[in-house]
């Protein structure tokens, strides 16, 4: 790995200078500090406010990097001699959320080369801990509203929405990129932010109220100012919006702190694109004398399917113990089972679940993840909320991604072999268009490029039907450097500790048990991979080799 004994190097050096300064330097070995700094550090890297919104401009981020830096030298002067695995693990994702934050300013520069950072009114929760890509600090969450609003939701809002006017203002100064593809995408997103707040306006309770209304009318005013000076700049814009291989291999391995670089996941990625293809085929093969799987063709065809398919798996995950279900599990799994899409509008995964939604819903343990965050906050501060600048995609996404093949494998779709064939088409997909990412992030391609391979690699031309969810991934994964590969590198990653576990329990005469396996992965949070694997089986992850007593 290129760049994977960076933290041993900083580590030394660290150490060096504490016992050559002496005086000078004076390391702590409490953990309570490295909760202290935590709380520290994140109250930092919310920004000040400008003018009522988060300031992003340069003069500000030139300002505030002296405590940054002062920030960073307090935790790498953190002696972590002594401490519990768990918590050298979060000494860990405070320094990667420092990296992050630091290949912000120099690297991606979001607010600067991304137009859809300004988004602000979002209508859903997202899967995941946090917002998938770059997000400002001080967005609207309209899922957090029950309309007709109550006094202290209509404070709240109007807050929200007043934000939006003077954040669109600096927008205009701020954004002085040349990151073409990124600036011409973006404005779609804006302009989507448009509509979102039109259709605010149609909210029960909303437009009887005139102060509310009005912060809803001047938002969208300031969103269609931006949106049309993003037009009138677009043909001025020429340049790549890639990071290139090198950028892309020091953020995965010192910000999300998976172990590979550029080049190993396009090797990754092209092997799992090849063994979902031909697994897929003989599994065609092995069915060729079944009846094929009919798609639901009205609502109440797909409401019994769903309602069988939400059954099915609860049954399994429960009867078969691969995870301990918590009571949660199925209000989460409820609340998202879907509802019947006309054949002409389904994307890619709702034409899957049209057929049989378990591939889909088993992918859904993202739902159960977030319920835990909600109803188990973790003990640690550091790990109770959602880590920053998406350091969680290897072990959310690739979690999800790996139990469709786990419960596939362990006997999901005994009852219908056919539908294991949408377990191998989901995974085909998810490699294709990760594949297409990362050439588009070495700016070997263009989004529209990687976009092919996305669409044309994924089996039966089930992502040629709907091009608006190519467009919104290949751009999500052009804004977050490394997400796109997440679901494969993070499955590929549980794979590898699931490996180590179970030749651990080999090892000591045990046998291997799914559902503790889940269940310590679970208790563990969400965290990366790499630092989940560290504290199941006690192997230091490749970016944490550090000196004897220290971080390794």
């Amino acid at each position: 790995m290129k760049n994977a004994p960076v933290l041993a190097i900083l580590l030394l050096l660290v150490f060096s200078v504490s016992k050559i300064k002496g005086q000078d330097f004076n390391p702590s070995r409490n953990y309570e500090d490295l909760t202290v700094l935590f709380e520290a550090w994140r109250q930092f890297e919310n920004p000040p406010l400008r003018e009522g919104a988060p300031d992003y401009t340069r003069a500000s981020r030139e300002q505030r990097q002296p405590a940054f830096k002062a920030l960073q030298n307090k935790l790498m002067l953190l002696d972590t001699t002594g401490w519990q695995i768990a918590q050298k693990a979060d000494w860990m994702l405070v320094w990667a959320e420092m990296n992050g934050y630091d290949f912000n300013q120099r690297v991606l520069k979001p607010w600067e080369r991304d137009p859809a950072f300004y988004k602000s009114v979002w209508t859903e929760r997202s899967d995941v801990p946090a917002h998938e890509g770059p997000t400002h600090h001080r967005t609207t969450e309209l899922w957090t509203y029950t309309f007709p609003l109550s006094a202290g939701q209509r404070q709240r809002l109007l807050a929200d929405l007043q934000v939006i006017p003077a954040l669109n203002a600096q927008a205009r100064v701020n954004l002085s990129g040349n990151a073409r593809e990124l600036w011409l995408a973006g404005i779609r997103d804006i302009r989507q932010q448009s509509a979102d707040l039109e259709e605010l306006r149609e909210r029960p309770g909303v437009a009887a109220d005139l102060p509310l209304a009005a912060a809803i009318g001047n938002a969208r005013e300031a969103t269609e100012a931006l949106a049309s000076w993003l037009e009138e700049q677009a043909p001025s814009k020429n340049g790549p919006s890639g990071i290139g291989k090198d950028h892309y291999t020091w953020y995965q391995q010192n910000v999300h702190l998976v172990p590979l670089s550029w080049e190993e996941e396009v090797i990754l990625l092209k092997q799992e694109l090849a063994r979902a293809w031909s697994a897929l085929q003989l599994e065609e093969h092995r069915n060729r004398g079944l009846p094929p799987l009919q798609a639901a063709s009205s609502p109440e065809a797909y409401e019994a399917l769903a309602e069988r398919a939400a059954q099915s798996l609860l049954s399994f995950l429960e009867q078969d113990s691969m995870v301990q279900v918590k009571s949660y599990f199925e209000p989460a799994l409820r609340e998202h089972l879907g509802t019947y899409v006309p054949e002409e509008r389904r994307h890619f995964f709702w034409i899957t679940a049209h057929y049989d939604p378990r591939p889909l819903y088993s992918h859904f343990y993202h739902w159960f993840e977030l319920a835990r965050m909600d109803t188990e906050p973790h003990a640690s501060p550091i790990r109770r909320g959602p880590l920053l600048y998406n350091i969680f995609d290897s072990r959310n996404e690739g979690m999800a991604t790996a139990v469709e093949e786990f419960f596939m494998l362990a006997g999901l779709y005994d009852d219908d072999p056919r539908v294991r064939e949408i377990v191998y088409i989901l995974i085909a997909q998810r490699a294709a268009r990760g594949l297409g990412s990362l050439y588009a992030q070495a700016n070997l391609m263009t989004m529209e490029e990687a976009g092919g391979i996305h669409t044309g690699y994924t089996p039966r031309g089930w992502m040629k039907t709907e091009k608006e969810l190519q467009r919104f991934e290949q751009h999500l994964y052009m804004r977050q450097p490394g997400y796109g590969t997440s679901y494969i590198t993070g499955k590929y990653l549980l794979e590898q500790a699931m490996m180590e576990f179970a030749r651990q329990a080999e090892q000591n005469g045990d046998s291997f048990q799914m559902k503790t396996f889940l269940d310590r992965m679970n208790a563990i949070g969400n965290i990366p991979v790499s630092l989940g694997l560290w504290e199941l089986t006690g192997h230091p992850p490749e970016t944490a080799q550090g000196p004897a007593g220290g971080q390794g």
